[in-house]
């Protein structure tokens, strides 16, 4: 089904008691707040849902998308942090500045999860436009923060069963 026709964020994943043990670090880019702190709610909301402890959740701010991977690394690096959400919102511009910015953060991500053994998760918007950004943030598309806090839980999950 296309992306347009439909809500991203309904999830199977069930509350469990092994999720109250998980510690979890949200790395939040404060560029386009209106949409990355609705992606920050949305996943808070979803990982306390599911049994997470609010007091094992440790949200950080940073400027902005290309600052959250030395972020998601300071996080990672931190012995009683599990894994590491991701969440920004890069929208095109008129410039290639857009093209830069995506590809450095997506990038910067994956490196820190593979370099830290740590599920690291990239929740980050990369959108044509204001609408489409506030569609995935909590409109009729749901809310990215919600799926990438559903895809650290899963890969918890699957960490802890290799």
């Amino acid at each position: 089904m296309a992306t347009h026709l439909k809500n991203l964020s309904s999830t199977d994943l069930l509350a469990d008691k092994a999720f109250k043990k998980y510690s979890i670090g949200i790395a939040v880019a404060d560029w386009n707040p209106e949409i990355t702190h609705a992606l920050m709610n949305g996943a808070v909301d979803f990982l306390i849902d599911k049994g997470v402890k609010e007091k094992n959740i440790h949200i950080k701010f940073v400027p902005g998308s290309f600052e959250l991977p030395l972020a998601a690394k300071w996080l990672a690096e931190r012995k009683d942090i599990d894994t590491v959400i991701t969440l920004g919102c890069v929208i095109q511009g008129d410039t290639r500045h857009f093209d830069f910015i995506c590809n450095a953060c997506a990038h910067g991500v994956m490196n820190v999860g593979l370099e830290s053994g740590k599920p690291v998760i990239f929740g980050v918007l990369t959108t044509n436009d204001q609408k489409q950004a506030e569609e995935r943030s909590g409109g009729k598309h749901g809310n990215k923060g919600v799926e990438a806090a559903e895809t650290a839980l899963k890969m918890l999950l699957v960490k802890d069963a290799i």
